[in-house]
């Protein structure tokens, strides 16, 4: 009886850090205010005054984005940081712009799923699944299709087709942060060292140090 209680225990506590995402609001909404003076802290956010909320706390305009630079492509994020008005409400949204042959380079979402849907062109798309396996499951999509990148997981998005592309992904979480591999692994502030990566990566010093050297350019 005593070993069932423990491992009920156990699973209840599991149970509990896998639901720890951006919990369900609360209230009808909680827009994030800056001031913490007159603030309650919640989520990551202060909440302003629900009587204060103006449709502003609740609006932003996404423009086309400017590819035109080394990646061919551009993604501008619509998080709590931009709608304040998303506070605890779980949700977020990016615009992707890709040049002919852009890419929206291999990176994860720590902190939220991804589905993605091409308003125009053609991507050729794809995630990593974790160790040991490292599958790699990818799709053409074109106009009108969707796909799903699972939290977590290395994904890509690359423009196949011979015109511009565009793409919307919505994410699970109101800041479902980015962290971009090539950019963190050779581009990290201090470096990490040469003996981590030539050993993790099996090749010789010259060429982490000429990584390293590299201006990783950040299309978020």
């Amino acid at each position: 009886m005593k070993s069932s209680y423990l491992f009920l225990t156990a699973f209840l506590a599991l149970a509990s850090c896998a639901l720890a995402f951006d919990p369900s609001p609360l209230q009808d909404f909680c827009v994030a205010i800056n001031d913490t003076k007159n603030g309650v802290f919640v989520n990551g956010k202060f909440c302003k005054d629900p009587k204060l909320a103006t449709a502003n706390d609740f609006f932003f305009s996404v423009k086309e984005g400017n590819t035109s630079n080394s990646l061919g492509s551009k993604v501008t994020p619509v998080t709590v940081n931009e709608i304040l008005g998303l506070n605890t409400l779980g949700i977020s949204l990016a615009r992707i712009d890709f040049a002919p042959r852009g890419l929206n380079p291999p990176h994860t979402h720590p902190r939220g799923t991804e589905i993605l849907i091409v308003l125009e062109g053609t991507l050729y798309v794809g995630f990593v699944t974790s160790n040991p396996q490292n599958r790699l499951i990818t799709k053409v999509l074109n106009k009108g299709d969707v796909f799903v990148f699972p939290i977590g997981l290395i994904h890509f998005q690359l423009n196949v087709g011979y015109g511009n592309a565009v793409a919307i992904g919505g994410l699970s979480s109101q800041n479902p942060g980015v962290i971009t591999i090539a950019n963190a692994v050779f581009g990290s502030n201090p470096e990490i060292s040469s003996e981590v990566l030539t050993k993790a990566f099996q090749v010789d010093n010259k060429i982490v140090d000429n990584l390293q050297k590299q201006f990783w350019f950040d299309n978020n």
